[in-house]
């Protein structure tokens, strides 16, 4: 049996007996490099955090199958696969050997001219865990099924938890493998309002009309941003049509599910929800540490393992804040010239994660629910009772409550001059149902998200 046979044989049991998130983020991505006389097998992984893991929780249950297989095999060495050999980077089954800091740093700036797409967005760094697995899932049919597995393909989150990586991954990848042959495009909804305000006012519409449906995928970030605008979402729905129609791939992001546009029109929003819809949630602690120890071989760095877990228990809201706490304490390690302690980078994601309230007002978060639902305040404090208007109000008594502290009567005051027993229901309905409801939470975080920017 040929090695790739033989490690392909051990990974399919391996993937039964292990979690599909675990199975992708450490395993999928690894390979029998070769098996010595003496019985060593060397198993090559993409880095060395993926080879401390293996190592570490899977080497017995590697080794017991390898050997069913191959009875000679006696012991199995795990290496980093920018550390073997010339030849034996020949006989790779397709992963690559981590770059160096420059080539990183080169890859963050570059930017296709012709696509738009960053080449530093992979699904090799794309971490998977329970919070993301089905999203992930669905993007590797739509890599493999391009315009005829799902389409269109909507992915929806917060703010800061993958989205823009897993779109502009999935044009990177298809690039590859079709080799530039597929026309490839990501735009941001603003890019995307900006050609067609430049055609109108230049009388060009038909240049714009060309040029995006002449694409092959289409990739669309922060869809949310076109609502309301009615040029743009009509130009947007002809152009989807078309593409839709020629079986072209679109892909779509949005910080919050179809359903929950109420500007965006109900031609578009029905367009959406006749394909794939999948949503990335928060990740979870072990994800949360994958990511960590991803993100420190992306910048060549290291930091100690009770440093890691420390960031990764206490840094939940989003991979965005997790970014921001590793470039502090990298950035406090490399002025001091030693290696960080546990203290000091517990001070620094203390001060990351705090969530200062001390400029927010009552009317900010009033403001931020209104704005988030694309409503009026007025609609939120009014008497009126509209279905659409419940949902808004109890998010504005939960948070006014849980970032306040204000008594229920004060806010019942502020919300319409209702009675307080109103307040303590909606508080205590937020309250149950966001430990159940991931789009509520999603929902919370992301106005949380917007009121920390006057913290």
């Amino acid at each position: 049996m040929e090695n790739d046979e033989l490690w392909s044989a051990v990974l399919s049991e391996v993937e039964i007996q292990v979690s599909r998130p675990n199975y992708l983020t450490w395993l999928k991505n690894s390979r029998l490099a070769k098996i010595e006389a003496s019985g060593i097998a060397f198993v090559a992984l993409p880095n060395h955090f993926a080879k401390e893991w293996v190592e570490a929780k899977y080497n017995k249950m590697i080794l017991g199958l390898m050997r069913q297989h191959n009875e000679d095999v006696r012991k199995i060495e795990y290496v980093v696969e920018g550390t073997l050999t010339k030849a034996e980077k020949t006989k790779t089954s397709g992963v690559k050997a981590v770059p160096d800091k420059k080539q990183q740093i080169f890859q963050e700036m570059k930017v296709d001219p012709e696509s738009n797409l960053n080449p530093r967005y992979t699904l090799s760094s794309y971490v998977v865990g329970s919070s993301n697995e089905l999203v992930y899932s669905a993007a590797s049919a739509v890599i493999d099924n391009i315009g005829t597995k799902y389409n269109p393909f909507f992915i929806y989150g917060g703010v800061g938890l993958g989205k823009t990586h897993l779109i502009q991954a999935i044009g990177n990848e298809i690039k590859i493998r079709h080799n530039n042959k597929i026309k490839v495009k990501y735009v941001t909804s603003e890019k995307f309002t900006n050609d067609v305000v430049w055609a109108i006012r230049n009388r060009r519409m038909e240049d714009i009309k060309t040029a995006y449906r002449q694409i092959d995928v289409l990739i669309i970030d922060d869809i949310q941003f076109i609502g309301g605008k009615e040029k743009t979402e009509e130009e947007f729905f002809h152009t989807f049509n078309a593409l839709y129609e020629t079986n072209k791939q679109i892909i779509i992001s949005s910080d919050r599910s179809p359903k929950s546009l109420p500007i965006l029109e109900e031609r578009l929003r029905s367009r959406f929800e006749g394909g794939m819809i999948a949503d990335i949630g928060y990740p979870e602690y072990e994800t949360r540490v994958a990511i960590i120890k991803t993100k420190l071989q992306e910048r060549g760095a290291q930091l100690p393992e009770p440093i890691i877990n420390m960031i990764a228990e206490k840094a939940q809201r989003n991979i965005r804040e997790i970014e921001g706490i590793l470039t502090k304490v990298l950035f406090q390690q490399g002025s001091s010239h030693k290696e960080i302690d546990l203290s000091s980078a517990e001070k620094i994601v203390s001060e990351a994660t705090q969530k200062s309230t001390a400029n927010i007002n009552p009317a900010h978060i009033i403001n931020a629910v209104a704005t988030f639902f694309q409503m009026s305040p007025n609609d939120i404090v009014g008497r009126a009772r509209n279905k659409e208007l419940i949902e808004p109000r109890q998010i504005s008594v939960y948070l006014l409550r849980q970032m306040l502290n204000m008594s229920y009567p004060y806010i019942a005051s502020k919300i319409g001059n209702r009675d307080h027993t109103t307040a303590i229901y909606s508080y205590k309905k937020i309250s149950e149902s966001i430990t159940k409801d991931q789009n509520l939470n999603q929902k919370i975080a992301s106005i949380k998200e917007s009121l920390s920017k006057l913290g």
